[in-house]
């Protein structure tokens, strides 16, 4: 069984175990407090998994709350499962639809974008957190903040200076944004929420700690900004699908990565579009073709 790794005095971290490209070494579990405890993020639906969380809480105190940052396999479906043990509520921002944009919700609805990936579709929380919401276990508290973007019901969470960042803020790698669960202007303005915070450390959902949050989430933000400008130099040479701007474009990266790339392709390109530098032909679609505006 996985030994908790302790990362503050009242703070440890459990790793599932379930590496891929798109989870690093594994989804992160973290576990505060001492007495009352809370859980952020207890993971995929693994029973090997489920013990190791049992096993830590039971020998430090009783679980008050389970915080879910959002309805991904990877970090939501353990929560019921932990509720049936320990009789914690489960929170979190809301269901798998919760926090969609208007704009996502209709494209999703005429189906023009696909997406889906990884979806907790069954994720119902016992309570659903507001962005801003203090959560209490015991003398403890940790505060709610609402980071759409990567998801439309990401939360990550104010504890004690740091910040619990799920996977919209991680050290290891950017993040995926996959429309129309993903929404590349939100995101956007997400990152300068947490920029805001001055988070003394990030806690993400894969990886290491983030040692100095400012810097990272600039990298991020330029990132982003790099990813547009070739997107839009590329369509200077004339329209062109996703797949033949991932592959002018993604030339670092193993072919079995270009599908994702593609999803972040896609979401830049909604996003230029609502800004009206792009337009797709025929219509908003996966397998679209995108040119320049008059605008652009």
């Amino acid at each position: 069984m996985t030994a908790a790794i302790r990362l503050e005095p009242d703070l440890r971290l459990l790793r599932a175990n379930n590496p891929s490209p798109l989870t690093g070494a594994g989804t992160n579990s973290y576990i505060l407090g001492q007495g009352d405890l809370c859980v952020i993020d207890p993971g995929p639906e693994d029973d090997s998994h489920l013990a190791a969380l049992m096993a830590a809480i039971t020998a430090t105190g009783v679980l008050r709350a389970i915080l879910v940052t959002h309805a991904h396999l990877d970090h939501s479906p353990l929560a019921r499962r932990l509720h049936r043990e320990t009789g914690a509520p489960v929170l979190a921002f809301g269901d798998a639809l919760a926090g969609r944009s208007p704009h996502m919700t209709r494209l999703a609805e005429s189906g023009l974008v696909g997406g889906g990936e990884g979806v907790d579709q069954q994720f119902q929380p016992d309570h659903c957190l507001k962005d801003g919401e203090i959560v209490p276990f015991g003398a403890d508290s940790i505060r709610a903040i609402w980071t759409p973007g990567h998801f439309g019901n990401h939360l990550s969470f104010a504890w004690r200076g740091a910040v619990f960042s799920g996977d919209h803020v991680m050290g290891w790698s950017s993040t995926l944004v996959s429309p129309p669960d993903g929404d590349l202007a939100a995101y956007m303005q997400a990152l300068d929420r947490l920029q805001a915070e001055a988070p003394r450390l990030l806690y993400p959902g894969h990886g290491a700690p983030v040692s100095d949050p400012a810097q990272r989430i600039n990298e991020l933000r330029s990132h982003r900004l790099q990813r547009e400008a070739q997107i839009l130099a590329a369509l200077q040479r004339g329209p062109q699908s996703v797949a033949q701007l991932v592959a002018g474009i993604y030339t670092e990266i193993a072919p079995s990565l270009h599908r994702a790339a593609g999803r972040n392709v896609l979401a830049h390109l909604i996003d230029l579009q609502g800004r009206g530098a792009v337009i797709a032909r025929p219509e908003l679609r996966a397998d679209a073709r995108f040119e320049l505006t008059a605008k652009s």
